[in-house]
Formats: structure tokens, C-alpha cells, sequence
């Protein structure tokens, strides 16, 4: 059933809206995937903040224009799956696992700063350490110094309690 004008209006104000948000876009071919498994795939893509949409190409087209993804314009041919989000990692990540899963998720591009990307620098951006990961590991560096030096002062005092403790054990032997 195809959409009315005020219906098709509405999705190209939404999905410039997501657009707007987003740090990355990424569309696969779908052909040949399940409900069951569109379905986990969209829930999947939920928990990690990640927007999924099967849109018209000619909707999406609309919706890029004037933004740093209207270079993914070339990719839009066939029935595609659309997603957009903050995170790109957790974007690439969702695309790779899901294609190795379900062999019928084809990747075919996406954009990332501005600039096209195809399936293989997709698989590459999706085994870079997650925003958290990167995030633990920054706050990890950081306490080290300062973790440092509070050891370090914590073994004057705790040399001085065992040296009192072996003179203790010295006189009672």
C-alpha cells in the first residue's frame, strides 16, 4: 500500500531528524531475511541507540539532501535496510554480526565523517574498541599516576607497622 503525500512528508521530517543526530548512516540489502529475524535485528539495533528503518530510496534520497550523508546517494538502489546513530562503532558492529549470522544482510556502504565508506572499511570500523571501552581505558590512564603516588605514600607508614611489628616478634621471642 503506498503512502499518501502528508505520509511520505512526515517520513522524510523524521528521518532528517535522525539524520541530524547522527555520526553515521549505513544501508544493507534485506532480500531474503525473515520477520523473526528483521525483527531481532531491529531490537538488537535498539539497545544500542541505533535508529533501523526500510524506507523507499526515493524517501531517503529526499531526506539527505543538504547533509554530509548525501554522498551515500549512489548506494540507494534496491530494497535496502536504512540505520543511522551517534555511536559508529556500535553501528558497525550491529551491521558485522548480523551479517555473519544471517548471510542474506548484505552491507552494501555507508558514511562516516562526511565521506563514503564501503562493506570492508564497515567491518574494520565494527572491531575498534566500543565508545565505553575507549572511555574505561582513558579513565584507566588517568588514575594510574594518581594511584601511583597514593601507594607510594601508603608505604611509608606500612613499612614503619611491619618494622614494629618485627621488633615486637623479636623481644617476645
Amino acid at each position: 500500500m503506498s503512502l499518501k503525500l502528508a505520509e511520505k512528508e512526515q517520513v522524510v521530517i523524521t528521518l532528517q531528524a535522525k539524520i541530524a543526530e547522527a555520526q553515521a548512516t549505513v544501508v544493507a540489502e534485506y532480500r531474503g531475511l525473515t520477520v523473526a529475524q528483521m525483527t531481532a535485528f531491529r531490537a538488537e539495533a535498539m539497545k544500542q541507540s541505533v535508529h533501523v528503518q526500510v524506507v523507499k530510496n526515493t524517501l531517503l534520497k529526499r531526506a539527505l539532501v543538504g547533509t554530509q550523508f548525501a554522498v551515500m546517494e549512489p548506494l540507494l538502489k534496491g530494497p535496502l535496510v536504512f540505520a543511522a546513530a551517534e555511536d559508529p562503532v556500535a553501528l558497525a558492529k550491529i551491521f558485522t554480526d548480523f551479517s555473519k549470522r544471517f548471510d542474506k544482510l548484505v552491507v552494501t556502504g555507508g558514511v562516516l565523517s562526511g565521506k563514503q565508506i564501503d562493506a570492508a572499511a564497515i567491518v574494520q570500523l565494527s572491531k575498534m574498541p566500543s565508545r565505553e571501552e575507549l572511555l574505561a581505558k582513558l579513565l584507566g590512564t588517568m588514575q594510574a599516576p594518581v594511584s601511583g603516588f597514593v601507594r607510594t605514600l601508603n608505604e611509608v607508614p606500612s613499612r614503619f607497622v611491619r618494622v614494629l611489628a618485627a621488633v615486637r616478634d623479636q623481644r617476645a621471642a
